[in-house]
């Protein structure tokens, strides 16, 4: 039997991208749920699986092409082929009523597939709404089963391979939300209704875009549940400088861009490992903090699209030539609309770099589930009195915002004056490991 592939939906308010990558041939066979495509859409890159077991007979796109949700993309030929049973419609639709009987409510105590955050194999559930997270990867049944239930799959974290959202993911942020452990991100934030503009004058109204309707919501949350305290300081970087002008061009020969913002992922990392409330989060239902023994860093980017916070993994083990060649290609792979969401997740801290701009300090809104984010602005020439005379140093402002449920003010202080210590001594680095 000929089977029809079409493209599915792949997140809320997405309607139409591009054939970034045909996967699959004329013949190929193919499994349930593989990926036969990338589709791009304004912001990310995501599998388009096959809902069928079989052979490709006919391929009706190239790369290229702009599709739309609902439109054809291949077909299958599916006799004779095994495949697993998929969920049926009964299966999928299920009334919240009958979800509260099938997962009932946790007992005190009692630990939720999805609820622990050590666990990364186990289904996770997350309370914030994610930064730019646009795209949810999950299969048209398991949109469907989460639509049924009522359940806002962009708001459920998938403990399948590259983050894919599974039934079982669906089913334990499901019994949250039924047990009254956990409200729908931003649930509680309120908006009051604004005035009639157009009563004073001519206005032209236009739609957010995805990204920005992600980064609003996030930012919302963030800033409404986080008591925020930004801590300045700046740092005289003359020296340090000149060594990123004396070997900018051979890293720039290795594929890479010796910036400050490289160099201060290194230091960031190294000042985590000393200061560990820097590289936690906070669990407010269990009343804990959480330690990570990782140390992920994600550093902002200015799109035309707007912000997106790609996230560079174990920075503590990459040298800084390294950082530089990837934080070079994550930086290329936001502008171009190339990052996957598995880029955008999983970040401990974050480091925004407006000094290319300008301006000397800014209150950056901590990334939550973060609790610390470091601002950086540009730098300039001032006098600075040492040794009875003032001398020109090119200094560095920056600004640190933090989390004041777990972090202190004198913490805050020691952390922001270690990172600037280790951009006026790189050598400090070293002594840190």
């Amino acid at each position: 039997m000929v089977k029809e592939i079409k493209l599915p939906e792949v997140g809320e308010n997405v309607e139409s991208g591009e054939i970034a990558k045909l996967l699959v041939s004329v013949g190929n066979v193919v499994d349930l749920e593989q990926p036969v495509l990338e589709f791009e859409t304004d912001k990310a890159v995501v599998d388009v699986p096959s809902p069928y077991t079989g052979k490709i007979t006919e391929i009706f796109v190239a790369v290229g092409d702009r599709v739309k949700i609902g439109d054809l993309l291949m077909k299958v030929e599916t006799e004779n082929m095994k495949s697993p049973v998929p969920v049926t419609e009964e299966e999928a639709v299920i009334p919240l009523t009958k979800a509260v009987e099938e997962f009932p409510a946790p007992e005190a105590g009692e630990t939720l597939p999805g609820t622990e955050v050590v666990a990364a194999e186990k289904p996770q559930v997350s309370a914030a709404p994610e930064i730019l997270r646009e795209v949810a990867p999950a299969s048209p049944s398991v949109r469907r089963f989460a639509r049924e239930l009522g359940v806002e799959i962009d708001y459920v974290s998938g403990s399948g391979p590259g983050g894919r959202i599974t039934l079982d993911d669906v089913k334990a942020f499901t019994k949250l939300l039924v047990s009254g452990e956990k409200k729908p991100a931003g649930s509680g934030l309120f908006f009051e209704t604004l005035p009639e503009f157009s009563r004073f004058g001519e206005i032209d109204t236009q739609p957010m875009s995805t990204v920005r309707k992600k980064t609003a919501e996030h930012l919302s949350y963030a800033w409404a549940t986080i008591p925020h305290v930004t801590q300045f300081d700046k740092a005289d970087i003359t020296d340090l400088e000149k060594m990123r002008k004396q070997y900018s061009a051979a890293v720039e020969n290795a594929g890479g861009k010796l910036t400050m913002t490289a160099i201060l992922l290194k230091i960031v990392a190294a000042a985590l490992k000393l200061f560990p409330q820097f590289n936690a989060g906070v669990d407010m239902e269990r009343k804990r903090i959480i330690f990570k023994k990782y140390f992920n860093i994600g550093v902002a980017v200015d799109t035309g699209r707007g912000l997106l916070v790609p996230v560079i993994r174990q920075v503590d083990r990459k040298n800084i030539r390294e950082l530089s060649i990837e934080l070079t290609a994550l930086a290329e792979k936001a502008r171009n609309r190339k990052l996957s969401p598995d880029d955008l997740q999983g970040g401990n801290f974050s480091v925004s770099n407006l000094g290319g701009i300008g301006g000397t300090y800014f209150t950056p809104v901590v990334n939550a589930p973060e609790v610390a984010v470091l601002g950086v602005s540009r730098s300039s020439m001032q006098p600075v009195y040492n040794d009875g005379q003032f001398q020109p140093k090119l200094m560095l402002p920056l600004s640190l915002s933090y989390d004041h449920r777990i972090i202190d003010g004198a913490d805050a202080v020691r952390f922001l004056r270690w990172v600037v210590e280790a951009l006026e001594k790189p050598f400090l680095i070293l002594l840190a490991g």
